[in-house]
C-alpha cells in the first residue's frame, strides 16, 4: 500500500511541477531604452514550495488525519495526529541527518535563501507549540471551534511571512540593496549589505519599476536572465566537443542535455519524484529524458522532407548563372531532369533573349528543343560568342526554358502529347539562365563581388573571390592583405592574410583564403576587413595584334601595406623613363588607347567581412535550452506514453556521472518492478499532466490519495491489534516511517545533487509546519463545527499526543541550533563538512529521532508519566 501511494504521489508531484513550472511573457525597458520580450515564472519560488509542493509530500499524512475523523463519526483518533508528529520527528531528524552524511567528503551545502529558512523554522516549531496549547492549556481535552480555525489560518500567515521574507517586502525594503545575475536560468539576486550602487539604475518592466532602491515591481524574478543560461549551455557544449572529438552531435546533444538538467536547480516536487521512479524501477528521468531526446533528434535528421511534387519530374538550368570570355567561342549551358519516373521522354524548349548583350553583335541568337531520352537526366546546350576589338562593359543576355512536354512511348519523335497524372513534367528552378560576356580587350577592372559578407564562425576556411570585369587582357598582380576590426587577427578570431593575386590572361577571378577561428560563442558579431591594392599590368597579351611588354614591377605588396590610404593608380608610361620623346600622332594614338586598358580597380576594393556566431552551434544551444524545463521532463504528454512507462523496466542508477546514456537493469530494478508494476498500470489512468495545464492530474491523483490513505488507516489499525500495538505506537513507528520514505530519498538526491541544501532540508520544516495547519487545521476544524451543530464538544485525549509534540518540540530546537552552528566557518554549512563534525552531527540526530520512538512508546504504555 506504501508503494502505491508513493506511485500516485508521484504522479501528483509531477502535475505539482507541470503547474508551478508555468511562465508568461513580460517586456523589460532598459536605461538605454532597449525593450526586451523574456519570460517569467507564474508562481513564486517560496510560495509553491510551502503550498503545492508541501502538499505534495506530506499529502498522506494530511489526507490519512482527515479521512480518519470522518471516518469515525468526526471523533479524534490516534493514527492520523500521531502520524503527523511522527512523520515530523522522521523528517527533522532522520532526513537531515542522513543528509549531512551523504554529502561527497570535503563538500558542503548551505541553505541558500536563510530568511526563508529562518521563518519555516520557526513556523515548524510553533506549530507544534500551537498544538500542545490548544492540547492542554486553552482548553484541556476539547478543541473548540475558533482552535480549529486558528489553526488553519496559521497556514496562509505562514506562507505570507514566507513570501515577504524571499520578496524583502515591507521593512526588508527598508534595508540596502542590489542585484546581479545568477548562474542559473533566468536567475536574478538581490543582495543586501554590499557596497552601495554607483548609481541608481532603473529598469521599467510592464510599466512597473525596478531600481536598485528596492522599489517593488510585483513580479518574481526568478526567470529573468536567459543570456546567462545560453552562455552556461554553450559553455557545457563547447567543453563536452573537446573533451569528445569523436563523438556525433546527436551524442552531444545528449551529454549536454543530461548535464546541464543535472546541473540546473530543481524543485522538492522533481527530487520526490525522481526518487519515486528509481526506488520502482522505472529508471533515472535524467538520464531516460537525455536518451529519448537524442533518439528523437537522430530520427529527425534520418527524415527527410518529401515534396508534394516528388512524383513529377523538374527541367531546370544547374547552375543558374554562366560567365566566358567574349573569345571563348561557344558558351556551354547545363539542363537538368531531377526526379518523377526516368521511365518516360520529357522534351523541353529553349530560347534567348538579349539583356544588355545584343543577338547578332556579341551572341548568335538560339532557339530550340532539349529532349531526355529514358534514363537522361543532363543535357547541354551550345550558344555561339561573337568576338570584337572594341573596349566594352561585361554584357549579358538571358536563356529560357518553356513547354515541357511527356513524350509518350511509341510515338514519333515529332509527337507530343500533354503530361499526364502518372508521368507529369514542369519546369523547375532556375528556369531562365543569365550568361555574362567578359570584355577582354581591356587588362580590367578588380573589385570584390560586394561591399561586405557575413559567415559563420564554424566555417573554417573562407573563401573571397576577387573578380575581374569589364576586360580580361594580359597578365595583372593584385596585392591584398586582411584588417582587423572588431575581430582580432593573430589567430584570435582570423588568421592574418596577405599576398599577391596574379591574374593570367583571360582569367576573370580569384579566390583569397582566411582561416576564421572558431571559439563557439552564443552571441557573435565582429568584424575584419581584405583591402586589395592597385593592380599593376606585368604584360599585354599578344593574342589580338601587336603586344606591349611592360617592366615586371617589384615588391608590390610592400608597396601596399605600407600606406593606409592608398594613392591614385599612376599610369604605367608605355616609352622608357631615360628621357622625353618625340611621338607621331599615330604612336599617340597607340599610347592613349593603351592607357585606357591599364587594369584598375572598381567600386568595392574594401570588404567588411562579419563574423557570427555558428547557426548549427546556436540551434543546438536553443534546442537544449527548450529541453531543460523540468516540467518536461517529469510530465506527460498522452495516456500511451503513461502505459509504455508503466510496463517499461529501466536502470534505476542515479550516480552522478558525465555520460547521460542509460544503463541496463539491475536485479534490483526488475524486482522492484514486478512489486509495483500493479500500481503503475493502475494509476496509468490518472490524466497526462498536460492536460488542462495540470490541474486535471492534480485533482484526480489527490482524490486516490486518499482513498489509499483511508484504507492504509484501517490496515494500520488492524495490524497494530494483530501485534498487540496502540494505534500512537503504529503511527508514529510504521506509518509515519512508511509515507516518509520517498521523501528520503528526494531529500538525499537533492542533498547530492544540489548546489544548496533548501530542497533537502529547508522545504523539512516547511512541510512540517504545514502537516500540522493543513492536517490537524482542516480535520479538526471540521470536527469541531459538526459537533458544536449536534450541540456537542469535540474532546481529544492530549496525553500521548501532548507527550509526542512536547518532546518533538525539545528535540526540534536541538536539531535547528545544531544545523545554525554548522554554519561557522570551521564547519561550513549545514551539510557535509568535515568528517568528525559530519559523523557527530549524524549521530546526535539519529539518536534524537530514537529517543522520540522510544519515550512516545514508553509514555504509550504508560512506562513514563505523560499529560
Amino acid at each position: 500500500m506504501f508503494l502505491g501511494v508513493s506511485i500516485i504521489a508521484d504522479r501528483f508531484m509531477a502535475s505539482i511541477e507541470v503547474i508551478t513550472s508555468q511562465e508568461r511573457q513580460i517586456t523589460i525597458k532598459k536605461p538605454n531604452g532597449e525593450k526586451i520580450t523574456t519570460t517569467v515564472r507564474i508562481w513564486n519560488e517560496t510560495v509553491s514550495n510551502l503550498t503545492l509542493m508541501a502538499l505534495g509530500s506530506s499529502a498522506p499524512e494530511i489526507l490519512l488525519s482527515v479521512v480518519e475523523v470522518c471516518g469515525h463519526n468526526f471523533n479524534a483518533g490516534q493514527l492520523g495526529p500521531n502520524t503527523i508528529v511522527g512523520s515530523a520527528a522522521f523528517n527533522m531528524f532522520v532526513i537531515i541527518g542522513l543528509c549531512v552524511s551523504v554529502i561527497p567528503e570535503g563538500e558542503t551545502r548551505k541553505v541558500k535563501h536563510l530568511r526563508v529558512f529562518f521563518v519555516t523554522a520557526t513556523w515548524s516549531v510553533f506549530a507544534y507549540i500551537w498544538l500542545y496549547l490548544i492540547l492542554a492549556v486553552f482548553s484541556p481535552g476539547v478543541v473548540e471551534i475558533w482552535e480549529g480555525l486558528v489553526t488553519l489560518f496559521f497556514f496562509p500567515i505562514c506562507v505570507g511571512f514566507a513570501y515577504v521574507a524571499d520578496r524583502r517586502l515591507l521593512f526588508y525594503k527598508y534595508m540596502h540593496k542590489r542585484y546581479r545575475a545568477g548562474k542559473h536560468k533566468g536567475m536574478i539576486i538581490e543582495t543586501e549589505g554590499e557596497p552601495e550602487l554607483p548609481s541608481k539604475v532603473d529598469i521599467e518592466m510592464d510599466g512597473k519599476m525596478l531600481n536598485s532602491d528596492g522599489g517593488d515591481t510585483g513580479f518574481d524574478f526568478k526567470e529573468l536572465d536567459e543570456e546567462e543560461a545560453r552562455r552556461e549551455v554553450a559553455r557545457i557544449l563547447k567543453e563536452l566537443k573537446q573533451k569528445h572529438p569523436e563523438k556525433e552531435m546527436e551524442q552531444l546533444m545528449e551529454l549536454a542535455n543530461y548535464q546541464v538538467l543535472s546541473q540546473q536547480q530543481k524543485s522538492r516536487a522533481f527530487y520526490r519524484c525522481q526518487a519515486t521512479r528509481i526506488m520502482t524501477g522505472a529508471g533515472n528521468i535524467l538520464k531516460k529524458h537525455a536518451a529519448d531526446q537524442a533518439k528523437r533528434a537522430t530520427q529527425h535528421d534520418i527524415c527527410s522532407e518529401v515534396s508534394v511534387n516528388d512524383f513529377s519530374s523538374k527541367v531546370f538550368f544547374d547552375p543558374g548563372t554562366y560567365q566566358c570570355l567574349e573569345n571563348c567561342g561557344t558558351v556551354a549551358l547545363n539542363v537538368v531532369r531531377h526526379g518523377g519516373a526516368l521511365t518516360s521522354t520529357v522534351s523541353v524548349d529553349y530560347r534567348t533573349e538579349d539583356g544588355t548583350a545584343n543577338a547578332g553583335s556579341d551572341y548568335q541568337f538560339t532557339e530550340g528543343t532539349i529532349v531526355f531520352k529514358p534514363g537522361e537526366t543532363e543535357k547541354e546546350l551550345r550558344i555561339d560568342i561573337t568576338d570584337d576589338d572594341i573596349f566594352e562593359e561585361d554584357e549579358h543576355f538571358l536563356v529560357h526554358l518553356s513547354n515541357v512536354t511527356v513524350i509518350s512511348q511509341g510515338a514519333g519523335s515529332d509527337e507530343r502529347e500533354a503530361n499526364h497524372v502518372d508521368a507529369l513534367a514542369s519546369l523547375g528552378l532556375p528556369c531562365s539562365a543569365t550568361v555574362t560576356i567578359f570584355d577582354d580587350d581591356h587588362a580590367g577592372i578588380f573589385t570584390f563581388e560586394e561591399p561586405a559578407v557575413t559567415v559563420s564562425e564554424s566555417v573554417g576556411v573562407i573563401e573571397v573571390k576577387v573578380i575581374r570585369t569589364s576586360g580580361a587582357r594580359g597578365v595583372v598582380m593584385v596585392p591584398y592583405k586582411t584588417m582587423q576590426g572588431t575581430a582580432k587577427g593573430g589567430g584570435e578570431d582570423f588568421e592574418d592574410t596577405h599576398g599577391v593575386l596574379e591574374f593570367e590572361n583571360d582569367e576573370i577571378f580569384k579566390t583569397i583564403q582566411i582561416n576564421i577561428i572558431d571559439d563557439e560563442e552564443y552571441e557573435k558579431n565582429k568584424n575584419f576587413f581584405l583591402e586589395i591594392g592597385e593592380p599593376q599590368l606585368l604584360e599585354m597579351s599578344e593574342r589580338k595584334g601587336g603586344g606591349v611588354a611592360f617592366p615586371c614591377c617589384r615588391d608590390v605588396y610592400r608597396k601596399v601595406q605600407g600606406r593606409d590610404h592608398p594613392v591614385p593608380s599612376t599610369i604605367i608610361n608605355i616609352a622608357d623613363e631615360g628621357g622625353e620623346e618625340v611621338l607621331t600622332k599615330k604612336e599617340e594614338e597607340e599610347r592613349r588607347i593603351a592607357e585606357m586598358g591599364r587594369p584598375m580597380l572598381g567600386e568595392h576594393i574594401k570588404l567588411e567581412v562579419v563574423i557570427e556566431e555558428s547557426y548549427e552551434f546556436k540551434s543546438t544551444v536553443d534546442k537544449l535550452l527548450k529541453k531543460t524545463n523540468l516540467a518536461l521532463v517529469i510530465g506527460t504528454n498522452s495516456w500511451r506514453e503513461q502505459f509504455v512507462e508503466a510496463i517499461t523496466v529501466s536502470s534505476c542508477d542515479d550516480d552522478d556521472d558525465e555520460c547521460g546514456e542509460e544503463k541496463l537493469p539491475s536485479c534490483f530494478d526488475y524486482v522492484m518492478h514486478f512489486l509495483t508494476v500493479f500500481w503503475k498500470i493502475l494509476f496509468a489512468l490518472v490524466p497526462p499532466t498536460d492536460y488542462f495545464n495540470g490541474w486535471a492530474c492534480f485533482v484526480v491523483s489527490i482524490s486516490v490519495i486518499g482513498i489509499l490513505t483511508a484504507f492504509i488507516g484501517d490496515l494500520a489499525s488492524h495490524f497494530g491489534c494483530t501485534v498487540g500495538l496502540k494505534d500512537s505506537v503504529t503511527a508514529v513507528v510504521f506509518v509515519a516511517l512508511g509515507t516518509s520514505v520517498p521523501d528520503t530519498f528526494a531529500s538525499k538526491v537533492s542533498a547530492t545533487q544540489d548546489q544548496y541544501a533548501d530542497a533537502s532540508i529547508g522545504n523539512v520544516t516547511g512541510s512540517n509546519a504545514v502537516n500540522v495547519f493543513l492536517g490537524i487545521g482542516v480535520a479538526w476544524s471540521i470536527a469541531a463545527v459538526y459537533h458544536y451543530s449536534k450541540g456537542e464538544e469535540f474532546k481529544v485525549d492530549p496525553g500521548t499526543l501532548a507527550f509526542s509534540v512536547t518532546l518533538f518540540t525539545i528535540f526540534a530546537f536541538i536539531c535547528i541550533a545544531v544545523l545554525i552552528y554548522r554554519r561557522r566557518p570551521e564547519i561550513g554549512g549545514e551539510l557535509g563538512g568535515p568528517r568528525v563534525p559530519k559523523i557527530l552531527t549524524t549521530c546526535l540526530f539519529f539518536s534524537l529521532w530514537l529517543m522520540y520512538i522510544v519515550f512516545s512508546s514508553l509514555e504509550a504504555y504508560c512506562h513514563v508519566k505523560g499529560f
